[in-house]
């Protein structure tokens, strides 16, 4: 059976003023954040390199298929350097033509999982540094994320206390993929920091990590690794939940980057159903799962899943909550999603301001 279409104005979004909470900023050389260092971790990367968690070694983030490890075939700047490394191309092709307002920044690879800890804190420093230099400072509708590195509690606190003045930065990044569950009090200090502040905590998808993605052992193919992103940040909001964080900090704000959000709605029914027949083995947790989830957790938008019938995409936002989800391109990388075209479904002029800009306003304090 045919089953019907449901198109929209394609400048919609061109008029409203997007907000869009996934800009990937890159260096124009790997050397280029070797000035933000001090001496001796330039000296220690010349020498014997970041050493990451991935113990995968020599595998890739991005299938080869995609030219520059996943990036967008149009993205490369004319003065030759990586997609997303020059400003001026990243205003041409990305914030004017497009209504930004605002563009979160979401460095990568920026210390967060170096094992060398200290070493991670100082590239955690830089990678903010550089924001503040080669992009903040000279381009007022980008805002920061302020690296830390989450499983050095001491030098993330010392990172936030001395970031925190600054507004151009609006949330405080840790990659999902931790040495343990999100939820465990070694990070509750980060936690408390951020509801102190009122700092939301981005948790942005990764490549890398600590553990994999999957619950039995690495994966086989890109595409599984791909689709898996949401299981390490489901994995983020159920233990969060169940440790008691959202209990302890009831205001604070966290929101889950690049893992898609169909799954929210499912989620939170299955564990609002565990919840009610083992209630008693986390006394800690004194309402149904679903409302934290409702009042602490944000998603992005990207990649938006877009189901054959996009009327089921409709109620599946209608599900998570309009209120609750914040615009994203994800640029400058091959699934990039473009706001004149995404959500092909009839939203309200409400929800629809809410998706593409309000949400993000009020989540990210923006003016």
């Amino acid at each position: 059976m045919n089953q019907a279409v449901l198109e929209k104005d394609a400048t919609a979004e061109a008029k409203l003023g997007v907000i869009d909470c996934d800009i990937h900023p890159a260096l124009s050389t790997p050397s280029e954040l070797s000035k933000f260092l001090p001496a001796r971790w330039r000296d220690h990367l010349a020498d014997y390199g970041p050493r990451s968690a991935n113990p995968v070694v020599g595998t890739l983030p991005y299938p080869r298929m995609t030219p520059g490890n996943g990036m967008r075939r149009d993205s490369w700047p004319p003065n030759g350097g990586p997609p997303a490394s020059d400003l001026a191309y990243l205003q041409e092709q990305l914030l004017d033509p497009l209504g930004i307002e605002y563009g979160i920044l979401q460095p990568l690879a920026a210390g967060s999982s170096t094992l060398n800890q200290e070493l991670g804190a100082a590239m955690c420093a830089a990678a903010n540094d550089w924001q503040i230099d080669k992009w903040m400072a000279p381009e007022p509708r980008l805002k920061g994320s302020i690296c830390v590195t989450q499983e050095d509690t001491p030098s993330a606190l010392a990172e936030i206390d001395a970031r925190i003045g600054d507004s151009r930065f609006v949330q405080i990044a840790i990659p999902p993929r931790t040495i343990e569950p999100a939820g465990r009090r070694r990070y509750w200090p980060i936690y408390e920091a951020a509801e102190h502040y009122n700092m939301p905590i981005g948790m942005h998808s990764a490549a890398y990590g600590w553990h994999t993605n999957s619950g039995a052992g690495w994966l086989s193919f890109y595409i599984e690794e791909h689709y898996a992103f949401s299981h390490s940040l489901q994995s983020v909001v159920t233990s969060m939940v169940f440790e008691g964080v959202f209990e302890r900090f009831p205001k604070l704000k966290l929101v889950v980057v690049e893992g898609g959000f169909a799954w929210a709605a499912p989620l939170a029914w299955r564990l609002d159903k565990q919840w009610e027949r083992m209630r008693s083995e986390v006394p800690h947790v004194k309402r149904p799962p679903s409302e934290y989830i409702r009042e602490n957790v944000w998603f992005t938008t990207q990649p938006i899943e877009e189901p054959e019938n996009n009327r089921h995409l409709l109620d599946t936002l209608r599900w998570v909550g309009t209120d609750r989800l914040m615009f994203s391109t994800d640029y400058p990388h091959w699934d990039f999603d473009d706001p004149r075209f995404a959500f092909k479904v009839p939203l309200s002029p409400t929800e629809r301001a809410q998706i593409f800009r309000d949400n993000a306003k009020h989540v990210y304090r923006l003016a």
